[in-house]
């Protein structure tokens, strides 16, 4: 498809817009702080309100990766991966309640910063290597994938050139605004983004002619269960109903609870009551992705079923089974006009650009406190911005280096969640008895995240060699509970073999009592952090007795 002056027109002066509030937002927060801070520069100067950083949570969250894969499973599995957003609500709920506390009375700036004070500098080392890969990885790297593919599929752009340019602007703001800059620019990005989704949700609805059209041809062709959130142990999908109660736990609390790429946005937080309704915040708007991005390729594959969407393009893989990694772009080209397919351009560039300058923010401050900031204890200011940008620089490059050996995955959305449940356990096994349990020990610690580490590479390696005689053919989200039984019992094991010594720091960074939680300061009326979380969690247990 080629794309047309005005569609052309939408999306370059969407970068544009976006590249100068990205340089003005930072430029006018130097100016107000007067002097190059090196916490207003990686934590926006803890001046963070709810609003904005529900919004940022959510665009750091959600990339190109969510618009393309998810609609491809929605178009192959129905709505069973909807699961990683609504079970994402019962994490949301954790961090506010149990973590955010923690980690702002503390004054951390990195989430290692807060495991040496709770264990030892091994464990802040450990996690600080394994963030910075994850960032480069996971928040970089895919989304560069997913947006080059799309650019691609779309309009012939060559996928390398198209997504170096996007970076170099991308970079170019972040790097130079730092996390203001990071948090303005992703809450613009949110609403274009969730604008984009809308506008092609409502598309396929319209072209479908409602619900209960699509429910009758699901009906016809004996394929019910793609309504379904919650399968049996005999679902070819291989993510039954216990992988998601055991499983997701284990990559969500990693994720959105001790991952230094999402949880720097509560970091920069006014207060603990903007950070826990912030979080909670984003925990709402994740009701919106099984809506907005997953249900419109299930009507995609009902429209096909009918013949009003023409698949012929789309070829077919190995299996002789409809190539459906191109759905989306198929979307967009088949039910939209002209001049809405440069606002879903602008959409899914959104979900890129936040994505990547997200990671970049991250990884930045990571390098910066936890690396550069060891060997040259003595460093001012300006030599931590300045070895961040470098750091920012350096992870874009080895990022699109990267791009061939990921696009190996037929999903992209399974291949970041299969690497997830793998070097989750550990990390997720070493916060939680951080956190709620007194005797979890330095030694424990140290030691879980480098066996569990070595154990999660070796199961992933099997996995990905067709060596599955070794231990069997296990879905990767129920391998994740697998593994972090392991750590538990390890870590729990160690923490008696080695224990923990008085350390008056390390004794104000767990709770005694897990009500102790609930007796920090809230805000009255409907802005309560209580009542919001008892919202929330009704709700989205709400959602899935309908959808169950």
């Amino acid at each position: 498809m080629m794309l047309k002056p005005i569609d052309l027109t939408i999306a370059v002066l969407y970068i544009l817009f976006i590249f100068v509030i990205g340089l003005w937002t930072g430029w006018q927060h130097k100016r107000s702080i007067k002097g190059k801070s090196g916490q207003a520069y990686f934590l926006a100067g803890k001046t963070l309100a709810w609003p904005a950083i529900g919004l940022a949570l959510f665009a750091t969250n959600i990339s190109t990766v969510h618009l393309v894969s998810l609609a491809q499973s929605g178009f192959d599995t129905g709505l069973l991966n909807g699961n990683f957003e609504w079970m994402a609500a019962f994490t949301l709920i954790l961090l506010a309640l149990f973590f955010i506390p923690f980690y702002l009375k503390s004054g951390v700036s990195t989430l290692p910063d807060f495991l040496e004070r709770r264990y030892d500098r091994a464990s802040r080392d450990w996690l600080t290597v394994i963030s910075i890969i994850s960032a480069i990885v996971i928040h970089i790297a895919f989304s560069m994938l997913a947006g080059g593919i799309v650019l691609k599929t779309l309009f012939g752009f060559n996928m390398y050139l198209s997504i170096s340019a996007i970076c170099v602007v991308t970079g170019i703001y972040t790097i130079i605004g730092g996390l203001k800059a990071v948090v303005v620019t992703e809450s613009i990005q949110t609403i274009v983004l969730l604008l984009g989704a809308f506008i092609i949700s409502f598309a396929a609805f319209h072209q479908m002619g409602g619900w209960q059209p699509m429910v009758t041809v699901l009906k016809e062709n004996a394929e019910l269960e793609k309504l379904s959130m919650l399968r049996s142990s005999s679902d070819p999908s291989g993510m039954p109903w216990y992988a998601v109660l055991f499983g997701y736990p284990v990559l969500g609390i990693w994720y959105w609870c001790a991952d230094q790429t999402i949880v720097q946005r509560v970091l920069g937080a006014k207060d603990e009551n903007h950070g826990r309704i912030g979080a909670l915040f984003c925990g709402f708007i994740k009701i919106l992705p099984v809506f907005i991005f997953i249900l419109p390729g299930l009507f995609a594959y009902t429209l096909s079923q009918t013949g009003r969407l023409d698949l012929q393009s789309l070829g077919v893989n190995d299996q002789g089974e409809v190539n459906s990694k191109g759905i989306y772009a198929l979307m967009i080209t088949q039910l939209l006009p002209s001049g809405l397919i440069g606002i879903l351009v602008a959409a899914l560039l959104s979900g890129l650009m936040s994505q990547i300058s997200g990671a970049l923010n991250s990884i930045s401050t990571l390098v910066s406190y936890d690396i550069y900031k060891r060997f040259r204890p003595q460093a001012h200011d300006e030599q931590l911005i300045r070895a961040g940008k470098v750091a920012a620089v350096i992870a874009m490059i080895v990022s699109l280096g990267l791009l061939p050996l990921l696009n190996k995955y037929e999903s992209i959305f399974n291949g970041i969640n299969d690497v997830i449940a793998h070097i989750a356990p550990p990390i997720t096994c070493v916060f939680l008895l951080g956190v709620f349990w007194k005797k979890a020990s330095p030694m424990s610690a140290k030691l879980t995240l480098w066996i569990g580490s070595v154990l999660g590479i070796v199961v992933f390696t099997i996995s990905k060699y067709d060596l599955e005689s070794f231990i069997g053919k296990i879905p990767f989200m129920v391998m994740a509970f697998y593994l972090f039984v392991v750590c538990l019992v390890l870590q729990i094991s160690l923490s008696f073999l080695f224990p923990t010594k008085t350390n008056i720091q390390r004794h104000d960074l767990y709770w005694k009592n897990p009500l102790d939680a609930l007796r920090g300061p809230a805000w009255k009326g409907v802005g309560n952090y209580k009542f919001l979380s008892i919202l929330l969690f009704t709700v989205i247990c709400l959602l899935y007795a309908l959808f169950h």
